[in-house]
């Protein structure tokens, strides 16, 4: 919904928020009804604070992003108390995830300038102490993502400018106690920072904390800043879900560079650090390639005869070069078409993608993608140069929860992908092309330095996902600890590269017989598919199985609008479906004892 991507209006968002839910109730109904499945989370909101307005508006964003959240809010500065004192109904609530908004009006204790050093030092402890404390306790008891406010700064200083260094002001005392915040965040998993600092200072101090709306209703923040607060935590809660995007398509013209380089000549057109035209341009490509270390895939998507968009990227003061693409499509044909085909050759859906245009009709032919009820391509308001960057950042398509080492090689991953397929293509037998690959694999039980890799994909694989069981990493974290659950992941190289971590499997035995287990989530990365590897992640599973005294193992399939290629999955190993509802939700099974390996060409664990 376009009244939804930033820029927004604040204003008619808290004025129309009844309509707009309406409306986005009837687009999760529609994408339900065409066999999408949407994110249900139970979220609660912990405040210091009045929150009910929060609440409302952090709804629209998330249904904006297919999460149809369950909220519980706690009563006016009760944080503290709901959690420490185990409140019922939070406990009966059982949060997916928990936010606790607190602000600077809930630091109860100052120094003043009467303190001495020593005794200022005890108040940060003491202040510390009192989050630690909480942040333990909920993390102990509901094993879920928290997100905590940190704090924006006084909207008063005491000393003046010395407020900000000098041990005594309460400048000072708040941006140290924001870095114990973030030296927290740093070693726990699963915790989470909203940077209300950040957006205090970019709204505008003044008026973020305008004190009317504290004393008239206990509102931390001023009514109209309600709606971007609640975007950021959006931003969080969808990127923790694998809600993000997964790639760019950049036209190039205007959009990249100032001028039409098929017109202007690639001499001519404006980037580099001659003008200040040229400058802009320049930061915003410096911008978007930094996106390829956070796992960004970059495309381009631009009318251009081929020949000339490279000349433009080729110049020496670009900062984006043709290698720094997986996919450049530069020529006459539909941006939308373009776009689509790029998806495929990238096995995403477009709706991973986000399209950088400065055309407006461009930009409106690809918001039609996907029809009324479909998942679409982002496409964001690129009104001016100057706001490219703040367009982009503030929209937060690429919001990172979790950040794996497999992020930073991504796009090396996919263009060995491009050599894979082009060697497929020379060899007239598939077995030997598969041998061709010297395939290693590892699969093991989940470890603790691939259990952020594992969350990402639980949440971001789609079509190759036989129940499409979205799990934080707090969820991993629980299975593997479980002793009734088998777990696994895979992790597979070949001659071209190391594709990293693609495979997840986990289950459980069944509570009453534990001779039957439960296959509760097999995903993988659709690019290693037929390669053996789904083989390979079986032939570990059954050996896990029988090593556990497990007779029977059970499958199931859940229908959603993209995984209908693994409908019959269980199929090639030997199980039996044993029973089907109307809507295709499927259960098999197998004998586990009389298993034999399939697995032909991948060397596992050598």
């Amino acid at each position: 919904m376009t009244n939804l991507a930033y820029p927004f209006d604040s204003s008619y968002i808290l004025k129309k928020r009844k309509s707009i839910k309406r409306e986005l109730l009837e687009q999760i109904q529609a994408a339900k009804a065409s066999g999408s499945k949407i994110l249900e989370k139970r979220i609660a909101i912990l405040g210091g604070s009045t929150t009910h307005d929060i609440k409302d508006i952090l709804e629209l964003f998330l249904l904006d992003n297919g999460i149809q959240a369950e909220f519980y809010e706690s009563e006016y500065e009760q944080y503290w108390n709901d959690v420490m004192f185990d409140n019922a109904e939070l406990v009966e609530f059982k949060p997916d995830i928990i936010f606790i908004h607190t602000s600077t009006r809930n630091i109860k204790n100052f120094p003043t300038v009467r303190d001495s050093r020593e005794n200022s030092d005890a108040i940060l402890a003491e202040q510390f102490s009192h989050f630690e404390t909480l942040w333990n306790k909920a993390a102990e008891t509901y094993k879920c993502p928290i997100i905590q406010n940190n704090f924006e700064q006084p909207f008063w200083r005491l000393m003046g400018n010395r407020d900000a260094w000098d041990f005594r002001g309460r400048l000072n005392f708040v941006s140290r106690l924001n870095q114990k915040f973030y030296e927290w965040a740093q070693t726990h998993e699963n915790f989470f920072i909203n940077d209300i600092n950040y957006m205090a200072s970019c709204y505008g101090l003044q008026k973020w904390a305008d004190p009317f709306y504290w004393h008239m209703y206990k509102y931390a923040l001023c009514m109209d800043a309600i709606p971007e607060f609640a975007f950021n935590i959006a931003n969080i809660i969808k990127s923790i879900y694998g809600k993000n995007k997964k790639a760019l398509a950049c036209d190039l013209d205007n959009t990249l560079w100032g001028g039409v380089v098929g017109d202007d000549g690639a001499e001519n057109i404006e980037i580099g650090q001659e003008t200040s035209v040229g400058q802009l341009y320049a930061e915003f490509q410096s911008y978007i390639k930094a996106h390829k270390d956070l796992g960004v895939l970059l495309t381009v998507d631009s009318k251009n005869d081929e020949e000339n968009a490279l000349a433009g990227l080729n110049r020496p003061d670009s900062i984006l070069k043709p290698d720094d693409f997986i996919v450049i499509k530069a020529n006459w044909e539909p941006k939308d078409r373009n776009l689509l085909q790029t998806a495929a050759e990238l096995n995403i859906g477009s709706d991973a993608m986000v399209f950088v245009d400065d055309n407006p009709a461009e930009r409106e032919i690809v918001r039609a993608l996907g029809g009324a009820a479909g998942a679409k391509t982002a496409v964001p308001e690129m009104a001016a140069p100057e706001r490219y960057v703040n367009t982009l950042d503030r929209n937060g398509f690429f919001e990172v929860t979790q950040f794996s080492s497999d992020d930073l090689s991504r796009n090396e991953m996919y263009k060995a992908n491009v050599q894979r397929a082009k060697q497929e293509a020379s060899f007239s037998d598939y077995g030997e092309y598969l041998r061709s690959l010297e395939m290693k694999a590892e699969i093991k039980p989940f470890a603790p330095i691939y259990m952020n890799r594992i969350a990402q994909l639980t949440n971001k694989s789609n079509q190759f996902n036989l129940t499409t069981l979205r799990c934080s990493q707090a969820d991993i974290e629980r299975a593997a600890a479980d002793k009734n659950c088998i777990t696994l992941y895979g992790k597979l190289e070949d001659k071209f590269g190391d594709n990293g971590v693609v495979s997840v499997v986990f289950g459980h035995a069944d509570e009453n017989d534990k001779t039957v287990f439960h296959i509760d989530l097999w995903l993988m990365s659709c690019r290693v598919l037929k390669r053996d590897m789904e083989q390979a992640m079986m032939d570990s599973l059954m050996a896990e199985c029988k090593a556990r005294g497990i007779k029977t193992v059970k499958g199931y399939y859940y229908p959603t609008a993209k995984n209908k290629m693994v409908k019959e999955f269980f199929t090639q190993f030997g199980f039996e479906k044993t029973s089907e509802d109307e809507g295709g939700n499927a259960v098999w099974a197998r004998a586990a004892e009389d298993y034999q390996n399939m697995n032909r060409y991948i060397k596992v664990n050598e």
